[in-house]
């Protein structure tokens, strides 16, 4: 370090300073300063690699490379393993079968993008200890911002789970539930697990279970509308509003707003992609549920609730029954699932354009695994492309696994602090090109709002 030159001292963040060092630092704090976004927005595919978004493209657009993300400045690959575990880019382009060894899980790959830390498969917002870490959600609401979690799958369900709660066991499921509703300071949670409707929407005679809503007492007590902690540590309950048609969601993504929103899809585990009929029928030759939402409905819903929030917020969005499909192999719900999670990212950039703009908002869209071990027609012991049979027909494509897989899967980001993550990516794959990983995403957020 230079000697100072001036008797002349700056206090800079409670510490005396030479002139020279604290002009430094000022600039320093005030270049990091404007990267911090006021909002950010976090998309997740559950399950989703580099070849399911390229089958969504070949059945979307006949081609691929169209996906609004795809042209986000910042595209980069991502590696997901687990605490302990590891990536090594040459055995992963030498054997086929090097990466359906490893793989994480979605509650430690939520858990590490949320709080930047390393875990063990099923955690849920704790550390290889069994203890609880920060969520950037917990720190986005201590700077007074809004925070929402939106899923296509249950509420409580691993991803979602993964950046909000703290348990042991993502499986868990009541316990992580009245967390998220009873103690958690978060404002929107939208999802699936509805304890009075099956798969396909139909209302049963009897509920067939609460675990996904807390219990019996905690689903009661949202009907009623007064169920919810004291969220803004007034000393006052703030309690939630449930909504659960898809009129409601509709009508909720324009025009005033509750403060708090709860909103369980009338289905019971996914919003689609459970339905009855041929699962492995192509994209959309099966009726879809008419009666509940769609991902982007509720992404839409869940916006024009957090942007009420003069400070800001974040949003966690994940396209939950993508890994759903690929894990059953189905070629049809999986490319059904993607395009739903797509539309819902345009969504996204919609809003973005039309109310907020890239200069204060930081959106990301990657995933937590992929799952399936998606490849082309004759692939292994080689990797062959998909292979596209035009638009609105299923692309060649085969799957090799019924599992996660530990594969590099994409990054992109778009917004401030974007080009933050390029500098994080120090690591080369032959295939894939630069790569960060995934507790670097909660890294680079922590350290914009420290």
């Amino acid at each position: 370090m230079k000697p100072c030159r001036m008797l002349t001292v700056a206090l800079i963040g409670g510490v005396f300073m030479c002139a020279d060092s604290a002009s430094a630092e000022k600039h320093a704090y005030q270049r990091q300063h404007r990267l911090a976004p006021k909002n950010v927005i976090i998309m997740i595919s559950d399950g989703c690699g580099y070849n399911q978004v390229d089958a969504a493209s070949y059945y979307q657009n006949g081609r691929t490379g169209t996906q609004a993300y795809e042209h986000f400045p910042t595209r980069l690959a991502m590696s997901t393993y687990t605490y302990k575990g590891s990536y090594d880019p040459s055995a992963a382009w030498e054997d086929f079968d090097y990466v359906k060894r490893g793989a994480t899980d979605s509650a430690a790959a939520a858990t590490a993008m949320s709080t930047g830390k390393k875990t063990y498969r099923g955690a849920i917002g704790v550390d290889v200890n069994g203890q609880p870490v920060e969520h950037i959600i917990e720190k986005f609401e201590n700077l007074g911002k809004s925070t929402g979690v939106v899923t296509s799958v249950q509420l409580s369900h691993a991803t979602s789970a993964g950046f909000v709660a703290h348990n042991i066991s993502r499986y868990n499921y009541a316990e992580i539930a009245r967390e998220m509703i009873l103690a958690s300071a978060v404002d929107v949670i939208m999802g699936c697990g509805h304890p009075w409707y099956d798969k396909d929407g139909n209302r049963r005679g009897t509920p067939k279970t609460y675990k996904y809503v807390g219990n019996a007492s905690t689903w009661n007590n949202l009907v009623a509308g007064i169920a919810g902690g004291d969220a803004d540590g007034d000393g006052l309950e703030d309690p939630w509003t449930l909504i659960q048609t898809r009129s409601e969601f509709l009508a909720l993504a324009r025009g005033a707003t509750p403060d708090r929103v709860v909103g369980v899809a009338q289905v019971h585990k996914t919003l689609q992609q459970e339905r009855g009929g041929d699962g492995n029928a192509l994209p959309y030759d099966v009726p879809r549920i008419a009666s509940v939402p769609t991902l982007e409905e509720m992404t839409r819903a869940a916006l024009n609730v957090l942007d009420n929030n003069a400070d800001g917020f974040l949003l966690m969005v994940e396209g939950g029954a993508v890994d759903w499909a690929a894990s059953d192999n189905q070629s049809g719900r999986l490319i059904e699932e993607e395009i739903d999670f797509n539309r819902s990212v345009e969504a996204v950039v919609e809003w973005v354009q039309k109310n907020s703009n890239w200069g204060e908002t930081l959106v990301i869209v990657t995933g937590d695994h992929e799952t399936g071990y998606l490849n082309g027609p004759g692939s292994d012991p080689g990797w062959n492309p998909l292979v596209s049979n035009g638009a609105s027909k299923l692309p060649g494509m085969e799957w090799h696994s019924g599992s996660h897989t530990n594969q590099l899967i994409p990054f992109y980001a778009r917004g401030s602090g974007a080009h933050l993550f390029k500098k994080k990516a120090d690591e080369f794959d032959p295939v894939r090109g630069p790569y960060i990983d995934n507790i670097e995403i909660g890294e680079v957020l922590f350290d914009l709002f420290e």
